[in-house]
């Protein structure tokens, strides 16, 4: 109603000579000519040469723009504000309304209202750029955009707390970094100098061809990097994670065009290099809409390095990383996992010994998860392992983590043959399992023959060193007290006589325990070349090794066991 009310002013009798109708954006105006040549060099000469067509097309701006600078033409004065001063200074310059024309010319007041009043205010600058997508080129080549974004970050750099709140996070010893709130929250001089409500103009409201030269320059002139990492934090919350939001205000509308798959590749690149200035979930977060987003492989591999470098910190929910294949596999992405491991091993001198273990006890728990999977390959599962016992060689952590996930994964996939139940197993270290694994592995059907026989023969080897280790001491203290106990050589020999029966019997149960397993090993060797052999059978040589070592009570008690459990069939189509 403004606009065609001040178009109704500007009319006069249309067969007047004095007058010119223009339409700038299907809107018609009707102006004085002689007042439009007194303040616009261009179109004085487009009078002259009577060359003014009732369109003109190569105006770069809007009615609302035009709009006032009719009203300045006519002797109103124009309404700045920091939405409007950019496209006003480019159409200004445009229709040549400079000193040089006339005195006091429009191209002069807004560009003094842009030094002024915009550039000393960090909200009123961050405004003119929100509304100034339309004029870009020419807003560029008249330096503008520059000097909006040099204002911009100098404020930032004298205060980088307008960035808004570092994020708290675990540094690399595990302690956590308090932040000061109270102190966070207060104003300080140098804000006041900027803006008069210290609630500041939030910068991630910026599109990513304003944001993306602001972090950069931010960064070269040494704002703390804390800061520049919750910028970027809260810059993919906006634009990656949550979208762009139907119910927001008008001025951000002309923005939907700002494609998140483009701000994530934005946001990997500015992302600071350091270790722990982000923290791990939000950067798997970030590596998950990358995926989803299909960003270029530049922005997933610096994804997937930055959280190697802190994989110590993750969990398990962490590394639940959906795949997103069209054809049927794995529920998580495992390749991604893989990378992230190998990424990891290269540069574990930021981590440390310690940080080492945590990650191969991550990999066990994850492990132990996706072992639940009936949709994981062996193969995959088996280089998985791999990885994590890589990570435990040289340590004295035990296999107990690894054969908890063994045996959840020959639970879900009961039809696996003998041959690659026993490949799944070559990942696990038995001499490294704790007394309480072993008991379970000793009665564990799900384990092969092979496995079984083995840890049962460890479990002798390790009798036999402990008895052996028993008997060595016995003899040792009392060699070592002879010469001081004159009295009770009657007792003393007793007790060595003991100790010698004692080893005696061990001993011959070891060497007992060892022909039996010779046997059982060959038991199998020959059940493995007959291809005919019945499950019955199977069963049965089963029975037999639980019952020679104590496992169950006879063979017919095994046998009933049996036959009380459900008969399991392979699963198709997993």
């Amino acid at each position: 109603m403004q606009l065609l009310s001040l178009t109704r002013s500007f009319k006069s009798k249309s067969s007047s000579p004095t007058e010119v109708r223009l339409i700038i954006g299907n809107v018609p105006f009707t102006l004085h000519r002689e007042l439009l040549s007194a303040r616009s060099a261009k179109l004085a000469s487009l009078f002259e040469e009577n060359k003014v067509s009732y369109v003109l097309r190569d105006i770069p701006a809007d009615p609302e723009t035009f709009e006032l600078v009719a009203r300045f033409c006519h002797g109103f004065d124009p309404q700045l504000s920091a939405e409007n001063i950019l496209p006003l200074i480019c159409l200004a310059s445009h229709l040549g309304m400079t000193e040089d024309h006339c005195n006091n010319n429009l191209l002069r007041e807004a560009l003094d209202f842009f030094e002024n009043k915009t550039l000393p205010s960090w909200n009123e600058t961050i405004r003119a750029l929100l509304l100034s997508d339309r004029v870009i080129p020419p807003a560029a080549s008249l330096g503008l955009i520059d000097a909006c974004l040099e204002s911009i970050t100098a404020k930032a750099i004298m205060d980088p707390r307008l960035l808004g709140k570092p994020i708290k996070n675990l540094r690399s010893d595990g302690c956590s970094e308090e932040v000061d709130e109270e102190d966070e929250c207060k104003p300080n001089a140098r804000r006041k100098l900027f803006v008069h409500d210290w609630q500041s103009e939030d910068l991630t409201t910026l599109p990513v061809h304003f944001y993306e030269p602001i972090i950069e320059a931010m960064k070269l002139h040494g704002v703390p990097l804390d800061y520049v990492a919750a910028s970027l934090c809260e810059y993919a919350r906006r634009w990656v994670f949550n979208g762009f939001s139907e119910g927001e205000e008008t001025k951000f509308s002309v923005y939907k065009k700002n494609s998140p798959r483009e701000a994530i590749e934005v946001i990997e690149r500015l992302l600071p290099e350091e270790r722990g200035l982000i923290q791990c979930p939000l950067l798997f977060e970030m590596l998950r809409y990358s995926i989803s987003l299909e960003a270029s492989s530049n922005c997933r591999d610096g994804l997937e390095v930055r959280i190697a470098q802190q994989l110590d910190q993750a969990t398990v929910k962490d590394l639940r990383i959906p795949f997103k294949g069209y054809a049927k596999g794995a529920k998580y992405d495992i390749g991604c996992v893989k990378r992230i491991l190998k990424n990891f091993y290269g540069r574990v001198t930021g981590s440390g010994a310690l940080g080492i273990t945590r990650v191969a006890d991550l990999i066990e728990d994850f492990l132990a998860e996706v072992a639940a999977d009936v949709d994981l390959e062996m193969n995959t599962f088996v280089s998985l392992a791999e990885m994590s016992v890589a990570a435990s060689l040289g340590s004295d952590r035990s296999s107990d983590g690894i054969y908890k996930a063994i045996d959840i994964y020959l639970d879900k996939h009961r039809y696996l043959t003998e041959s690659e139940r026993e490949e799944v197993c070559r990942v696990l270290d038995c001499q490294k399992m704790s007394q309480e694994a072993c008991e379970h592995a000793a009665q564990n059907e799900r384990l092969p023959l092979r496995v079984v026989v083995q840890v049962l023969f460890i479990e002798q080897l390790k009798l036999r060193d402990a008895v052996t280790k028993e008997v060595s001491s016995g003899i040792e203290n009392r060699s070592r007290n002879e010469s001081e106990e004159e009295e009770g050589d009657g007792i003393v020999t007793c007790r060595e006589e003991e100790l010698r029966g004692e080893m005696m019997r061990m001993n011959n149960k070891v060497v007992e325990l060892e022909r039996e397993c010779g046997i059982m090993r060959k038991e199998i060797e020959n059940n493995g070349n007959r291809r005919g052999a019945t499950k019955k059978h199977k069963l049965s040589v089963w029975g037999e090794i639980k019952r020679k070592f104590g496992c169950i009570s006879s063979a017919h008690d095994y046998k009933c066991q049996v036959q009380k459990k459900k008969k399991v069939h392979p699963r198709h189509g997993e």
